[in-house]
């Protein structure tokens, strides 16, 4: 994704295809999955309103460090499926019925205006606020779980190097690493705020066993999924055969089987 091109990446956003959502499924999960097709819908909109896909600031660092002679890329972030595996199982079944409703009919036009409005420190917090108190396990599992981990990968890249020794006789020299981070605005007051704390993503980087309403919530999925499809074949099997019998050449038939039956 940091090599495609904005016409690229809404073409990918707005084709969400029978294949797409079979693979997002069997790689996290039937609700983790749905989730993140719904959020490449909502992907898709803001591209579409403003004329740029989000994550603009990450393709463009990623084409500035190929430039500096030397420069290791790194990504920082915690996995994907991670994140969604732990974000769903900290919902119960109704936040999330709320959520993917919101996520479906999400209509709301965007500005660059309104973007740049959300760059200014108040309003963000405002908006930090406002999901806390909606989806504080929401929040907890996507934002501070994830200014846990970007700072702990940003305190990796930060440590000193050690020069090479032409022999073990010769003193061990270090230089200090120059490091360019890049991260949404709204992680940089959590990453502040950890910076110098002893941190362990051990704990965030484990993915809950799934729960009753979970589990539940799978199996109405794959029912209804089932079911649907059953009855979509019933009624394709059942019109197949009206048009079938309707045609000239099966009446004669079905007619020459009824003469031929000999009569009790």
């Amino acid at each position: 994704m940091l090599k495609m091109d904005e016409r690229t990446l809404l073409r990918e956003a707005r084709e969400i295809s029978l294949e797409k959502l079979q693979q997002a499924v069997r790689q996290n999960g039937v609700m983790s999955g749905l989730m993140q097709m719904l959020l490449l819908k909502v992907s898709a909109h803001i591209t579409e309103q403003l004329g740029m896909a989000p994550g603009g600031e990450f393709r463009e660092a990623f084409k500035e460090a190929s430039k500096v002679p030397f420069c290791k890329f790194h990504l920082g972030d915690r996995p994907i499926p991670v994140t969604f595996k732990r974000a769903i199982a900290a919902l119960s079944f109704w936040q999330k019925v709320k959520l993917a409703w919101g996520l479906c009919f999400l209509s709301d036009p965007i500005s660059k205006d309104d973007v740049e409005r959300c760059k200014q420190k108040d309003l963000l917090e405002q908006m930090m606020a406002e999901m806390i108190g909606e989806f504080p396990d929401l929040h907890r599992t996507i934002v501070s779980e994830r200014d846990v981990y970007l700072t702990y990968m940003l305190r990796q890249a930060a440590r000193r190097l050690e020069l090479p020794r032409a022999s073990d006789a010769e003193p061990r020299k270090c230089v200090p690493s120059v490091v360019v981070g890049v991260v949404g605005m709204g992680h940089v007051p959590g990453i502040e705020k950890n910076w110098t704390t002893d941190l362990n993503i051990q704990e965030i980087m484990t993915v809950p066993p799934p729960s009753i309403s979970g589990r539940v919530s799978r199996l109405a999925v794959k029912v209804t999924f089932l079911g649907l499809l059953g009855y979509s074949l019933y009624w394709m099997g059942r019109r197949t055969a009206s048009l079938v019998l309707s045609l000239p050449a099966a009446r004669y038939c079905l007619q020459r089987v009824s003469s031929a039956r000999p009569d009790p």
